[in-house]
């Protein structure tokens, strides 16, 4: 769902809207044959959830709480000193302040959290910024495969640029109707609902793009590259 912002100039929107068509149309093929968009066989439990995945996938257990899981620093950082930058290999870096963020299209979705460590919260409403947006603002380079997104706190992580364009996978800077608490990646974290959660960078700073995977700070301790629920895709 689209929210509108009164600070949208409706020329960059338009841009925005452009380009963004012609990454769905560059990536959608792969985005299609994910495996948390077509597993035959996906191992969960619960009714289908919209992309046709058990809604629990295996190995998970229900919450209402949100557990906090960080490398034992949480950064705090004041609006007025945040900044996003996004570069690598890219037609147009760029360095987002508070401000440009949310003069840029605000999406409304919920969402499914998964943990890696075993636990789920369902039915998340967010607030945020599709990467797919970010990433139409910059303008990835043909070469470009995958992404690796930095955070405050000196977290890496790295997706594919198929699992990154999803439009569920967002930048968030509002959960459960209240910006989100510092504790949980605020001011801005990335969620990945079709991946495990340790994909999706707390208190993001930067976002670069790749021409080859890279390993992230958990993938180089033995977690998953890929990281999909549905195959219990935890550890390499």
């Amino acid at each position: 769902m689209e929210a509108n912002t009164s600070s949208e100039n409706p020329d960059k929107l338009d841009r925005i809207i452009d380009a963004r068509m012609k990454l769905k149309r560059r990536f959608e093929e792969k985005m299609a044959q994910t495996p948390s968009m077509t597993d035959e066989q996906p191992r969960g439990s619960g009714l289908p959830n919209r992309h046709g995945m058990p809604t629990i996938p295996i190995g998970q257990t229900v919450t209402t709480k949100w557990p906090v899981l960080d490398l034992g620093y949480q950064p705090s950082i004041p609006l007025d000193k945040w900044q996003l930058n996004i570069d690598g290999e890219v037609e147009n870096p760029i360095r987002l302040k508070w401000e440009d963020l949310m003069a840029l299209p605000q999406v409304e979705d919920t969402s499914d959290f998964h943990c890696v460590t075993t636990w789920s919260r369902l039915d998340v409403p967010w607030v945020g910024v599709r990467f797919m947006d970010l990433a139409a603002l910059v303008d990835p380079k043909s070469t470009t495969t995958h992404v690796m997104c930095y955070g405050y706190d000196g977290y890496s992580t790295n997706l594919s640029l198929e699992e990154a364009l999803k439009p569920d996978v967002l930048l968030v800077h509002t959960a459960d109707g209240q910006p989100l608490a510092r504790e949980h990646g605020g001011p801005l974290r990335m969620i990945t609902p079709q991946l495990y959660a340790w994909k999706g960078s707390k208190w993001i700073k930067r976002i670069e793009f790749l021409t080859k995977n890279q390993l992230g700070f958990w993938e180089e301790r033995g977690y998953s590259n890929t990281a999909y629920p549905w195959r219990n895709d935890r550890y390499s």
